[in-house]
């Protein structure tokens, strides 16, 4: 009887280590199998995302929520990943250091891709284009951007906008989000407001006051794109693979519908790695 209990005791312990070592194997595979760390995420299952709180229709908090073209692309994106997105109101001029020092897994803020930014960070494909606006207000006189000499010009730091005002030599005051640039024209303290057109004309129509205007626009030559840290790699293929899939959907254009209802899209643009097909915008002929 004794032999008999141990050799039950024995068979009780070797089932508890077997089914121990199955759930750990279970657990491992779990791990293994989770995006995040094979993506080398801040945290498994979860984009942690920098971004602007103050800059629709790109990127903007309404009603406690971060949204805009950029950030509902970006998590369109995330679902194609099987990820989590978590957005953080940041200052642009901080962001690309931000996401590459690893504070960010990603940057979605309507990033213009230069070679000076490639410095800091990597960038994903590009998924849109933008323009360069003309801030002024209704009185000032100001219809061209070559009436800027001598004005006094306020643009957000760090941003293409600050680049073009640098050479161009406006000496333009620096500010750090675009709320504080568009209450300079309402205060009368700038002239104008060299901006991203589409960002400058919706902020002069819904916070302007009736007194801030889009003066002009011209097309930048440089695509946007999301910044990811230049270590990388993997986040950066994943996302430019789930990048083209909600091209390929049809969600791209979806947004691009509600953003920009009648946004012309240039014939030499295309979305993505420009491999996959994808759905003009209505009323937009199809790119290339």
């Amino acid at each position: 009887m004794r032999a008999i209990s141990a050799f039950r005791r024995l068979a009780a312990i070797g089932t508890a280590v077997t089914l121990a070592a199955a759930l750990a194997a279970c657990g491992s595979d779990d791990k293994s199998d989770a995006s995040g760390p094979d993506l080398g995420l801040l945290q498994a299952g979860t984009l942690r995302i920098g971004t602007l709180t103050d800059a629709p229709p790109n990127v903007y908090v309404k009603d406690g929520k971060f949204t805009g073209f950029d950030n509902d692309l970006i998590t369109a994106v995330a679902a194609k990943l099987n990820l989590k997105p978590e957005f953080v109101g940041t200052d642009f001029s901080a962001l690309l250091s931000q996401v590459n020092g690893g504070q960010y897994d990603l940057g979605s803020s309507s990033i213009t891709v230069t070679e000076a930014r490639k410095k800091t960070v990597a960038f994903s494909n590009g998924y849109d284009f933008g323009y360069l606006g003309l801030n002024t207000t209704k009185t000032s006189g100001i219809k061209s951007f070559d009436q800027l000499g001598g004005k006094r010009v306020v643009v957000v730091q760090g941003t293409v906008q600050d680049d073009y005002a640098s050479q161009k030599d406006l000496n333009p005051v620096r500010v750090p989000n675009y709320n504080a640039a568009l209450g300079q024209l309402k205060a009368g303290t700038a002239d104008a407001w060299v901006s991203p057109a589409e960002i400058g004309e919706k902020m002069a129509k819904e916070q302007g006051g009736g007194t801030v205007i889009l003066a002009a626009k011209e097309l930048s030559d440089a695509p946007m794109a999301f910044a990811v840290a230049k270590s990388n790699d993997k986040l950066r293929d994943a996302v430019n693979k789930a990048l083209d899939e909600v091209i390929a959907d049809g969600t791209w254009t979806k947004l691009v519908e509600q953003y920009y209802p009648g946004r012309a899209v240039p014939v030499n643009f295309k979305p993505g790695s420009g491999s996959v097909k994808f759905t003009a915008p209505s009323s937009t002929p199809a790119a290339g």
